[in-house]
């Protein structure tokens, strides 16, 4: 079944058709920046936009940033506060005129890395975290997903993804060096509180893992996504049929 999978970040969203069989995306992917934020109206547009740019009819899965129950958004961390309470799904479905199905983005990532990626096959606790904007995180275990919220731990009183997602590297002006130290610091706290078997790292800092690896003792076994930064689009579609909203044409 071909997909639209659309990942929708803190600074960019990205989208490709996904053959849902294998998790290969059929089509280079398309992104649209978004530096600023923006409000759910016009995320709607971009998201439309991506739909438009592949000519797309069928069903599309998103990922979203935040809490979601059903096709509702709950938090909104680092994107425009009017997603609080938000009908994201049927927002979004009305814009491309599609049924979608709407996900938190680390809960996709973890549905393409334990079904075709990092994870596959493994059927033990594994805790997948995505670094990018801010930090995303699912535990899984016997094939079943969990989306969590661990980025938001407290950390010298704030998020911890204030300190250890890879915008917070950038904005503090940290070494690989200094920022794995910290990170490892973090993962040690996870790790005394979940005993991960596996840990698995994706976001787009996912590709530079030889530069920070090096600095992390974890307990768990710990790899890269395989789909690096590709885990949220390909993992968006897998998780079609869940929640899904339709729109009245």
């Amino acid at each position: 079944m071909k997909i639209l999978g659309i990942d929708i970040g803190g600074s960019a969203l990205k989208g490709a058709p996904v053959d849902s069989a294998t998790g290969r995306l059929l089509a280079e992917r398309f992104r649209i920046e978004t530096p600023q934020v923006v409000t759910p109206a016009t995320m709607a547009k971009h998201v439309a936009e991506i739909a438009r740019h592949f000519n797309w009819k069928g069903p599309i899965g998103i990922g979203f940033p935040g809490v979601i129950h059903g096709s509702h958004i709950l938090t909104s961390a680092n994107l425009h506060r009017k997603f609080i309470g938000c009908d994201g799904g049927k927002l979004f479905a009305k814009a491309t005129r599609c049924p979608v199905t709407l996900t938190n983005d680390a809960a996709a990532a973890a549905l393409a890395e334990m079904q075709f990626g990092a994870g596959r096959g493994f059927q033990g606790k594994a805790l997948l975290l995505t670094l990018g904007t801010g930090i995303g995180s699912s535990l899984c275990y016997h094939g079943m997903v969990v989306p969590c919220e661990f980025g938001h731990l407290p950390l010298h009183g704030k998020s911890a993804e204030r300190y250890v997602s890879s915008s917070a590297r950038k904005r503090r002006g940290l070494s690989w060096a200094k920022w794995g130290r910290e990170l490892n610091d973090y993962l040690a706290t996870l790790e005394q509180i979940l005993w991960p078997e596996l840990i698995i790292i994706g976001g787009g800092v996912s590709s530079k893992s030889r530069k920070f690896f090096p600095y992390l003792k974890t307990r768990a076994k710990l790899v890269p996504a395989k789909f690096l930064n590709e885990a949220g689009i390909v993992g968006a579609a897998l998780s079609i049929g869940r929640h899904d909203v339709k729109v009245r044409r």
